[in-house]
């Protein structure tokens, strides 16, 4: 099995290239996807820092690059963007395909304890195997320069992954995160079958439970929500996790964005400044 990656396409976009790769993860069991955005660069010599994007529900490796127009911003700052997609695929596990919002396209960026779905381990192919991956086979980034950031589940699991992880990335940001899954229903479904009944378990993949136990951090969060979003009441409860922050006096700008939808159009909006934000806790 080919652990090292395999380029599969490259696109120039403002100079830069859009590369997707393919490689056997052994953390997941199966081949996967991920997409890095290359800026353009005057010297062979230079490293570019990182900033990893996770997407929401349903989506690939391919919807944040096709859609979101952020190299534009990344080639200006010259930061690398690093694409992974959101769950494991061609398991065929029996159910993996039954509804939108678990299974295939629905990896909620945790650790699995479910036999059932002992594959879906997207945090620490997150986490671990993939920045591995990246510093053995491309020596123009540097991985130890690293931000994170990300769009509903995507957001969840940037988030959840950073506050857990403050030593390994400079900054957070997001788009409509789901922020207090223990409390929505697409949390309820996800958490009950990978993870199984005991509600502590499921704490532990949890934004707003965790920014009490992990909140010595440098950097400001930032949120980006808007206001006509048909799941901002019920299911990603920005408000609950501003409260958690206040109470223990973690930076965060929540900036409600009014006529913004949940869509890719509010992404590609207000991703610049999110690009510029982590650009600035890099260093770059």
């Amino acid at each position: 099995m080919e652990m090292k990656p395999t380029e599969i396409s490259s696109s120039k976009m403002f100079g830069g290239y859009n590369k997707r790769y393919k490689h056997y993860s052994p953390t997941l069991g199966c081949s996967m996807n991920f997409h890095i955005f290359f800026p353009p660069t005057s010297s062979p010599s230079k490293k570019f820092a990182v900033l990893y994007w996770l997407s929401g529900l349903t989506c690939t490796d391919e919807n944040f690059i096709a859609k979101s127009g952020a190299q534009r911003a990344a080639s200006s700052e010259g930061v690398a963007l690093i694409v992974p997609d959101t769950s494991p695929r061609g398991l065929n596990v029996e159910g993996e395909s039954d509804s939108w919002d678990f299974g295939v396209g629905a990896g909620f960026y945790l650790n699995a304890t479910q036999e059932k779905w002992k594959n879906w381990r997207m945090y620490d192919y997150v986490v671990k195997e993939l920045p591995t991956l990246l510093h053995e086979n491309f020596p123009e980034l540097d991985t130890s320069r690293a931000s994170i950031l990300g769009h509903s589940m995507g957001g969840h699991g940037a988030l959840t992954i950073y506050l857990k992880n403050l030593d390994k990335y400079k900054s957070v940001s997001a788009f409509a995160p789901i922020v207090n899954p223990v409390n929505c229903p697409w949390g309820l479904k996800a958490f009950t079958n990978y993870l199984g009944e005991n509600k502590a378990d499921w704490e532990e993949y949890d934004a707003t439970c965790l920014v009490s136990k992990y909140n010595n951090l440098s950097a400001t969060i930032l949120i980006d929500q808007g206001e006509d979003d048909k799941f901002l009441k019920d299911q990603l409860l920005p408000q609950k996790f501003e409260e958690a922050c206040r109470k223990v006096n973690v930076p965060l700008l929540l900036r409600l964005q009014p006529g913004y939808d949940h869509s890719y159009f509010f992404i590609a909006t207000f991703i610049d400044d999110h690009v510029r934000h982590h650009a600035q806790a890099l260093n770059l």
